[in-house]
């Protein structure tokens, strides 16, 4: 272990760090509704078999790579395959994914916070307005959000992994968590508030069919941050003594707890104001619902508690959202600073610096994607339509590099690396890990079905994204 290595102070900081990694604008969104129209608990069900079965491994994996090499996804794949040339470039896609999600992932943030100052501003009913949001996000003010954003997300990170990362996610998880319980608890008092909890939680069989199965492992594998080099990253921050099984478990449930608790929240209050909602016309996109369904249900808690109580509540909200932004671009952004730090030799500061400059050309780029220039929003064209930017990032560092960059680690660990090694570190501060159960199935999965299912997602994900076909009839 590196002697002048930044670590986190406490195994509660590393799994709080990690936890709001995986906490994100998905788990607020996105997944209530996906559960809805999917199952509803049958969704939520399999969902949780995915991760405990299918997810769970691959963290584990991750983790012992990082905490093993105490490197960057780069460094790690460098060092324990004897500085192989081809793991190398593995190594640097590793690095690349998160730095490319950073940009469109900071986009997202920058609208967020917009929202927020606005609400907080007084002007819910102009966020309401159904053309709003395009004018929105071609407003050159959402360049002065985005300074804002840049500010506090470099403040956090030059405060190195104790004195920035982990100090910053033990103030904005617990809030975070009690942001969410609060909306919950009054969303839970409206009126035919339990309609929505119905809807999400009562299963319904006849739902259920391969397309739905494929969204629910998407859904979990993209929620918990896999294959973006940010728990590998994390993980090299944390001591020998520390256990990876039991941490890994920790920030499966945390995370998986947040989007079902989010779903108490998002679908009662659907529900509530409109009493006929068809769950079959709700977006499945997170952005479509923050910025431009919500608001206007924000709105109408006007009629019960006035505008001012309808401004705060939805203020609460979308400081919920910019919190959870926030502890996962934070987490993202980490990877390629500790990349440049270890391998480049900078400085934090230097290498902030730098990713701030980057990423920032990048993100005001994606910004002037949406209709600013011409050339940007029609930057290329693929799947039987033009494709901006900002879809050209998003698609393909998103959805379609993360389940590859998971295969990858499958392969590595099980055939470069081998079982044993990776056994021995998820041993080291897991007291009964060797010989039990759980080592068992680790290895098996990792070395037989698990690899499958992403080869058969990755494949399927480019077919469809680019190509416009399904190969699998989903």
């Amino acid at each position: 272990m590196s002697s002048n290595r930044e670590h986190f102070s406490s195994r509660l900081g590393f799994i709080l760090a990690a936890a709001g990694s995986a906490v994100g604008i998905g788990n607020l969104v996105g997944f209530p509704v996906s559960a809805t129209k999917n199952g509803g608990g049958a969704f939520l069900l399999i969902y949780a078999l995915f991760v405990a079965f299918i997810c769970l491994p691959v963290m584990m994996a991750e983790m012992a790579m990082g905490r093993k090499a105490q490197k960057d996804p780069y460094g790690a794949y460098k060092k324990l395959s004897d500085r192989s040339t081809k793991w190398s470039i593995a190594g640097m896609l590793g690095v690349i994914t998160p730095f490319m999600i950073a940009v469109f992932y900071m986009v997202i943030t920058v609208w967020i916070f917009g929202y927020l100052a606005q609400t907080t501003l007084g002007n819910l009913d102009l966020l309401a307005q159904p053309e709003h949001f395009d004018t929105f996000i071609n407003n050159t003010n959402v360049f002065w959000y985005m300074i804002v954003v840049a500010v506090i997300v470099n403040l956090i990170l030059v405060g190195g992994v104790k004195e920035g990362i982990e100090k910053a996610s033990k103030v904005l998880m617990p809030a975070l968590f009690v942001l969410l319980i609060g909306l919950v608890a009054y969303v839970l008092t409206l009126d035919n508030a339990m309609a929505g909890v119905k809807f999400y939680i009562v299963p319904d069989i006849s739902k259920l069919n391969a397309g739905v199965l494929n969204g629910a492992l998407s859904q979990a594998f993209f929620s918990l941050s896999l294959g973006m080099g940010i728990l590998m990253t994390y993980a090299s921050y944390i001591s020998k003594k520390d256990d990876i099984v039991g941490g890994a478990r920790m920030v499966a449930i945390t995370d998986s707890l947040v989007a079902f608790i989010a779903g108490l929240m998002v679908l009662p209050a659907i529900f509530s104001f409109n009493p006929n909602t068809n769950p079959e016309e709700l977006s499945d996109s997170s952005v479509s619902m923050i910025f431009v369904y919500l608001p206007k249900l924000l709105l109408a808690l006007q009629s019960d508690i006035g505008y001012v109580g309808a401004s705060l509540v939805a203020g609460v909200f979308f400081l919920l959202v910019f919190f959870a932004a926030i502890t996962s671009l934070v987490s993202i952004v980490e990877v390629p600073t500790a990349t440049l730090i270890e391998e480049a030799r900078l400085s934090r500061k230097k290498a902030l610096m730098v990713l701030a400059a980057s990423i920032g050309i990048l993100t005001v780029m994606c910004t002037m994607s949406f209709g600013m220039v011409e050339w940007l929003t029609k930057f290329t064209w693929y799947g039987g339509a033009n494709k901006s930017m900002f879809d050209l990032v998003y698609d393909i560092f998103y959805d379609t590099i993360l389940p590859l960059n998971g295969l990858i680690v499958c392969i590595f660990v099980m055939y470069k690396w081998k079982k044993a090694k990776l056994s021995e570190e998820l041993a080291q501060g897991c007291e009964g890990y060797e010989g039990s159960w759980m080592e068992k199935y680790v290895n098996f999965s990792l070395s037989t079905f698990i690899p499958v299912i992403l080869l058969a997602i990755f494949i399927n994900t480019v077919a469809t994204k680019f190509f416009g076909t399904s190969l699998f009839g989903f």
